[in-house]
This record gives structure tokens, C-alpha cells and sequence, in this order.
């Protein structure tokens, strides 16, 4: 061998192999044995979406959880800070796509702070009415939806969807889109209601116990359920602090923690209602958070709708095309149907946001989804994520 040969092998040798060259071992036990792992989604139905988990099981119980996801990414954020204020609201709309009325509320309320923008006392009154009408059709929703996880009939989420239908109808009579609603604006709401719209809410407001009545009776003690849920999941309070999750999900383990008591947002503080707590923190408390919720949401529209005051719907020193507001920053938050959605803007005194983000609780309640699972059977992951309630929409923006 040349001296040549032999110094080119030794440079050879030092070099650091390759990244991602090297394929990873299996994942193995404390015994050397190798665990099972799988990957499930983007596109199983109990993803919820475009969202995947991958699962490492050793027999039927996971180990290791890691969730997956930015397959819906569309870059909301950096469009909102190259467009003006206004044209922002519309992306809002999509980030919860169950959710529009109270996501323009989350964006108003911020800009609102960094503008120092007023709203009148109307539509005030008229923003509690859509974001509580939100939280019932929301709430109603995924309670269907995680029967269906739990593999029962379709019987729950066709019963919820057709009370949900009945407010889709009054959003659409009154801004003229079911879902994408864009309605509110900085300082105000765009249209006024009728009184036959608010005599329409009375009357589903009106009966929409009955319906809970009928939906718990239902599924309250349906085995399926209690063998499913009860212990399933479970969520220590000291857990969902630290990882900062919030609404029904924070308030399952026992926190008591509601943005409409802690800010009184809004006109919030005018209205009596308790805040339900768990006392476990499992898939269970989870769910009964939502019925719960929705009986305190008919106690407000009923509230709301009784004392909502004649006036103006807009401030009229609002302005709302070629805002701009003086440099500063603001935070707004409220509390959607999810936990708590926050909107943090920047301004540099231009007519757009120099910088624009979102506090999603679908993402943020998503961080503790593998401790939740650790040691359950691969069929109770599925259970868990539905009632943890995301939307891809928020999770990637």
C-alpha cells in the first residue's frame, strides 16, 4: 500500500458519518425487546383532520407518543402582517372554522386595545349572543364527535348536528355566511339584528334544555361511555398548568380558570354564571364540561338577550379602512369555546401589523396528549384526542 493509499484512508476515517444516512434502530424495552411502532394519520378519521400521531406500543399499551403535524399550514400570520388590519378578520374566520364569530371577537378585541377603540353598549350585548350561541353549537359538536370515537351510532352526532343547524341558521340570516361569518369589526359589529332575530334566539335559547335533557339522559350512563371515559386520560391539575392548557380541557382537572370571570371582557361581569369544575380530569370530566358549559350558555343568552339595549352597533370615531394605529403592542384574549385564543399585535404605525400572532389552545392542549396516553391501550388514544376538541385550522394556521 502506498503511503498515499494509506494517508487518504485515515482522512477517510475521521470523517463523521453522514446525517440521516444511518437508519434509527427500532425502538426496544428495558428487556431488549422490540416495541411496535406505528404511525397513525394524516387522514385516519379519528385525527380530527390532517394530523398524525406516531405510536410506539409495546403489545397494546403506548410508551411513546409524538404528535405530527403542519400538513395545513397557509401561513396566516405573516399574511395578516403584509395585509391591512381589516383584511385580517376574514383569515380569522378559518383559523376555528366551528368557531368564526368568536375568533373576529379575539382579533377585534386586540386591535381594539392597540387602537384605543370603543365599543358601544348594543354591540357589545350582540357579540355575547353569537360567541355563546358558538360555544353550544361547538360544544354539541364534539360531544357527537367523540361518541363516534368511542365507536357508538351515528344517533349523538346526528342529534347534535341538528340543533347545531338551527343556529348555522341564525348566523346565516344575520351576516349571511354559516361558517366563514367575517362579522365583527374594531369597534362594533357590521350589521344590527332584527327583533325577529332576537326573538328566534329567545326561542331556541328557550328550548335548547330540553335538548340537553334528552342528549344527557342519553349518554350520562350509557356504559359505553362510563367503561370508555371514566379513568381514561386522566390530567392532573399541576399538569395542565404547567403546559399552560385552558377552557373545558383546564377546568376537567379542577382548575378554576375562565377568561370571561378572570378579564370580564366585554360586558361578561353583567351576567351571572358559574364556572364548572371536574374532579378527575379524564375523558369523562372532559365530556361533562361541555354539557355543563352549555347549560351556563343558556343561562347568559337568556341574560343577554332580556337586557340587550338600543343604540348605535359601531363607535363612530372608529375607522376601519386605512387604520393606523400609534407604535405599541396589545394582547387581546377571550374565551372560545376551545380555551383561551389571544391575538398579539405589534404595531409600527403603518396601516398593517408589523408583527401578528395567534395563542391557539387547540395547539397549546395538544402538548400534553402523549401524557394522557402513557400506558393506555392504542384504542383509548383515539378517545383521548377527541376530547381534547382541536381543529387543524388552529393547530398549524
Amino acid at each position: 500500500m502506498s503511503p498515499e493509499t494509506a494517508n487518504l484512508e485515515e482522512i477517510v476515517a475521521q470523517v463523521p458519518p453522514a446525517r440521516g444516512v444511518v437508519e434509527p434502530l427500532p425502538p426496544v424495552n428495558a428487556e431488549g425487546e422490540q416495541l411496535l411502532e406505528i404511525s397513525m394519520g394524516p387522514h385516519h378519521p379519528s385525527t380530527h383532520g390532517v394530523f398524525r400521531m406516531n405510536v410506539v406500543l409495546e403489545g397494546e399499551q403506548v410508551v411513546r407518543l409524538k404528535p405530527v403535524f403542519g400538513y395545513l399550514h397557509r401561513n396566516h400570520e405573516k399574511i395578516a402582517e403584509n395585509a391591512a388590519y381589516l383584511a385580517a378578520i376574514p383569515y380569522t374566520d378559518r383559523l376555528d372554522y366551528l368557531c368564526s364569530m368568536t375568533n373576529n371577537w379575539g382579533y377585534a378585541l386586540a386591535v381594539e386595545k392597540l387602537a384605543g377603540i370603543g365599543v358601544p353598549e348594543r354591540a357589545e350585548y350582540i357579540r355575547v349572543i353569537v360567541a355563546e350561541l358558538t360555544r353550544l353549537q361547538n360544544h354539541a359538536s364534539l360531544i357527537g364527535f367523540l361518541m363516534q370515537d368511542m365507536g357508538m351510532s351515528g344517533t349523538p352526532l346526528m342529534y347534535a348536528f341538528r340543533e347545531r343547524e338551527k343556529i348555522l341558521d341564525l348566523f346565516e340570516s344575520l351576516s349571511g355566511a354559516r361558517m366563514m361569518c367575517n362579522y365583527m369589526r374594531f369597534g362594533g359589529v357590521r350589521v344590527d339584528t332584527s327583533a325577529e332575530w332576537l326573538r328566534q334566539v329567545r326561542e331556541l335559547n328557550g328550548e335548547f334544555p330540553r335538548f340537553l335533557d334528552e342528549f344527557e339522559s342519553l349518554l350520562a350512563g350509557n356504559e359505553i361511555l362510563m367503561g370508555r371515559a371514566q379513568g381514561v386520560g386522566v390530567l392532573s391539575p399541576e399538569l395542565a398548568v404547567s403546559s399552560g392548557a385552558s377552557g373545558p380541557m383546564l377546568r376537567a382537572s379542577g382548575v378554576n380558570y375562565d377568561v370571561r370571570k378572570v378579564d370580564g371582557y366585554g360586558v361578561y361581569d353583567r351576567f351571572s354564571f358559574r364556572v364548572p369544575l371536574g374532579d378527575h380530569g379524564d375523558v369523562y370530566d372532559r365530556y361533562m364540561m361541555r354539557v355543563l358549559e352549555m347549560r351556563e350558555s343558556v343561562k347568559i343568552l337568556e341574560q343577554a338577550v332580556r337586557d340587550i339595549p338600543a343604540g348605535p352597533i359601531m363607535d363612530p370615531k372608529a375607522r376601519l379602512r386605512g387604520l393606523r394605529p400609534k407604535a405599541g403592542e396589545a394582547y387581546g384574549r377571550i374565551e372560545s369555546p376551545k380555551g383561551e385564543l389571544g391575538f398579539y399585535l405589534i404595531s409600527d404605525g403603518t396601516g398593517n401589523p408589523y408583527r401578528y400572532r395567534v395563542r391557539p389552545p387547540s395547539l397549546i392542549n395538544l402538548t400534553v396528549l402523549e401524557d394522557m396516553c402513557l400506558g393506555r391501550g392504542v384504542a383509548d388514544v383515539v378517545v383521548i384526542l377527541g376530547s381534547v376538541d382541536i381543529v387543524l385550522g388552529e393547530v398549524d394556521r
